[in-house]
């Protein structure tokens, strides 16, 4: 049985939980998620708590078990809490601003570069050189930060570039400037 699949998932007060078929349906406080699982796992809502189940011990299957699990948990963490990704920006110039909806970003290119966020998604930008991106969906936010990062990735010399706030840059050492033997 896999370990994480078959802990029961504990409903928090506040948040709905709707099981229609393979659909499910997770409203809270902060909003609702929905999403459809695989029909080999079921999945069910009793006392306070969601109970995902595997049929067999198939390798495909025993896989779902758990990922199903996760899944249904963060949906619930989500429209709860929320999620968030912090970014940091290194580099001399480099800076970030907020315009309306839109993140404009000086990244040492020729022109700012402009990114407009999916709906759901919520970018704060506390001071030029920190970015936060919020949302319901962890998905959503985790790809967000990801293609925020994508723009100017940490370079390993000087560790310029976009970079996750818990993210450590492993440095190289430049040229030594030794004569060629």
């Amino acid at each position: 049985m896999s370990r994480i699949g078959r802990k029961p998932i504990p409903v928090p007060g506040g948040v709905d939980v709707t099981v229609s078929g393979r659909t499910v349906t997770v409203r809270g406080p902060k909003g609702t998620l929905t999403r459809t699982f695989a029909p080999e796992i079921a999945v069910r809502v009793e006392n306070g708590t969601v109970i995902v189940e595997r049929p067999n011990d198939e390798p495909k299957v025993r896989a779902l078990h758990g990922t199903t699990r996760s899944l249904i948990a963060n949906m619930i963490q989500g429209v709860t809490d929320g999620f968030s990704r912090a970014l940091d920006i290194v580099g001399v110039g480099y800076r970030a601003q907020k315009q309306g909806n839109k993140l404009v970003l000086a990244l040492g290119y020729s022109h700012p570069v402009e990114y407009v966020p999916e709906e759901g998604i919520e970018i704060d930008v506390p001071q030029p050189t920190k970015i936060i991106v919020r949302g319901i969906d962890k998905e959503k936010v985790g790809l967000t930060a990801a293609k925020i990062r994508a723009f100017r990735e940490p370079e390993p010399y000087k560790g310029k570039g976009i970079k996750y706030e818990d993210e450590v840059i492993r440095r190289k050492e430049g040229k030594t400037g030794g004569k060629k033997k």
